[in-house]
């Protein structure tokens, strides 16, 4: 059983997440980034892999074509049929970061890129982080993507859009808490900064707890670029972005600065 807020199902019902990583400079530039640190850390192929809130099965794809075997969860139907199109050989079905249906040590990493932004109540996501840590082997990885705290920030300053009446309110309540609430061109949400997402994965029991920056801070200019001039100069600017995540992510304290944030640990 599956049970999300019913305004994260309602957004993705009409949100076309299955182009958002390749449709634009800066969700090709998290994509990139996203599958080359995963590289640092998965087993080599055939390992089983655990796409836990996977969603249209962007990632499932390139990894069944690196030959490991995947399965998708995934709470909204749309994106189980589409993971299921787009990502042939995954098997993928409907379920619940917070109560996976699957054994005890069933694969060899766990990917949570999706699930723990979408759950507001540290409980639900420290659940889920356990349920991930239950089904991976011993010496499996678990790897956990947030969205930075500062992301929205950067992202209405880039946009010209930061107004006072803004930064004093959801900006200011996002950047002191985390706490977003879905009223302005997203859905409900949880905003991590590094250290908090790293004690969470740290909290249930992982070891070898490693963050990363996964966009650095260029993605900002990608965004402005792509804004102000159009998605073909932003995209020109993605390797350079890429070799400056590189660079940063040797820096913790750009950590932050990144739109999303990678925490790997292992069981």
């Amino acid at each position: 059983m599956t049970s999300i807020d019913p305004r994260i199902a309602s957004y993705y019902s009409e949100y076309d997440e299955a182009a958002r990583l390749d449709s634009t400079a800066t969700g090709r530039l998290e994509f990139e980034r996203t599958r080359e640190l995963l590289r640092q850390y998965l087993p080599p192929p055939p390992g089983r892999v655990l796409d836990v809130g996977g969603g249209p099965g962007t990632h499932a794809r390139w990894l069944v074509e690196k030959g490991y075997e995947v399965h998708l969860v995934d709470p909204v139907p749309k994106h189980v049929e589409q993971a299921r199109e787009r990502a042939p050989g995954c098997v993928a079905t409907q379920g619940d970061a917070r109560q996976l249906d699957f054994s005890n040590s069933s694969f060899d990493a766990v990917l949570l890129l999706g699930p723990l932004y979408h759950l507001a109540e540290r409980e639900d996501r420290l659940t889920a982080l356990r349920e991930a840590r239950r089904v991976a082997v011993q010496g499996g990885v678990v790897a956990v993507a947030g969205i930075s705290r500062y992301s929205l920030m950067q992202d209405y300053t880039v946009s010209a859009g930061l107004s006072p009446e803004l930064l004093a309110g959801e900006v200011s309540q996002v950047v002191r808490t985390g706490s977003y609430d879905g009223s302005r061109g997203f859905t409900v949400a949880h905003f991590h900064n590094a250290a908090e997402l790293a004690e969470e994965v740290s909290a249930v029991g992982l070891s070898g707890v490693r963050v990363h920056g996964i966009e650095g801070p260029g993605w900002a200019y990608v965004v402005a670029a792509g804004r102000c001039a159009g998605q073909e100069e932003a995209g020109a600017l993605v390797a350079d972005a890429i070799a400056t995540a590189r660079l940063a992510d040797e820096h913790g304290v750009f950590h932050d600065a990144s739109a999303h944030i990678l925490v790997v640990g292992s069981v």
